[in-house]
């Protein structure tokens, strides 16, 4: 986001002479050309608004990159983690282990969902900027495209951060007393970012009276909060 912003500041401000450029995506290719008779054409753009274009293609291709690679490393981690617990029923040990390993999995794709919106939300606030700075209409058509792309869409992770909720339920069971010795050992790396995220992406996703066409829907509630609660360690580091 801050090196796109800086490629804006570089770009002329529209002085009102240059009819705005109205855009649009293109259908076969996917990318967002201009309207009108000279479609594709580029004329009245400039080199600073075709460098920033450039990279605003390069960001959302390494974002798309890092989400399916973390998709696909968090299917296989999730399976191992359902083996693990099946393996480990009948050693408190283990089971203590595999518990925090758990909840550090957690933790990590409630951040992956974090980086999601987070990045949604950067892009359209800096095609904001750049629509305002240039006369361009560039943002609605932009983000008809990010609506297609796979790091905005959340589907399968959602549905894997369920089943890491199931299982978080099954080896942290009600009947646990509070100040138990496991459950003060789950303490994790992403323990306090977990819930940072969690609260940052309720910030972000929440109904508001200024909802746009751009914005992200609520955050599903999913009882989270109710496995927390399991978790002494994790409840106190919420304060």
């Amino acid at each position: 986001y801050k090196e796109l912003k800086k490629k804006v500041k570089l770009i002329q401000r529209n002085s009102g002479e240059r009819p705005n450029k109205r855009l649009r995506l293109d259908q076969n290719s996917g990318d967002v050309v201009y309207a009108g008779d000279n479609v594709g054409d580029g004329d009245g753009m400039s080199r600073e608004e075709t460098d920033f274009l450039n990279l605003l293609e390069d960001e959302l291709e390494k974002f798309n990159t890092f989400f399916v690679e973390k998709e696909e490393e968090y299917i296989i981690r999730l399976k191992d983690l359902q083996d693990n617990v099946a393996k480990a029923k009948d050693s408190d040990e283990k089971m203590i282990k595999i518990r925090k390993d758990i909840v550090d999995f957690h933790g990590e794709m409630v951040l992956l969902e974090n980086y999601s919106a987070l990045n949604y939300t950067g892009l359209v606030k800096i095609l904001k900027k750049y629509d305002k700075r240039t006369g361009a209409l560039i943002r609605s058509p932009f983000i008809q495209r990010v609506l297609q792309q796979p790091f905005y869409a959340t589907d399968l992770l959602y549905k894997l951060v369920k089943e890491c909720e199931a299982m978080l339920e099954h080896v942290f069971p009600k009947k646990e007393k509070p100040d138990s010795i496991e459950a003060k050992n789950v303490e994790s790396l992403y323990m306090k970012s977990t819930i940072s995220a969690l609260r940052a992406l309720k910030e972000i996703r929440s109904g508001s009276s200024t909802v746009s066409v751009f914005s992200l829907p609520p955050l599903q509630s999913n009882g989270l909060e109710e496995t927390w609660k399991m978790i002494p360690v994790l409840e106190q580091a919420a304060k």
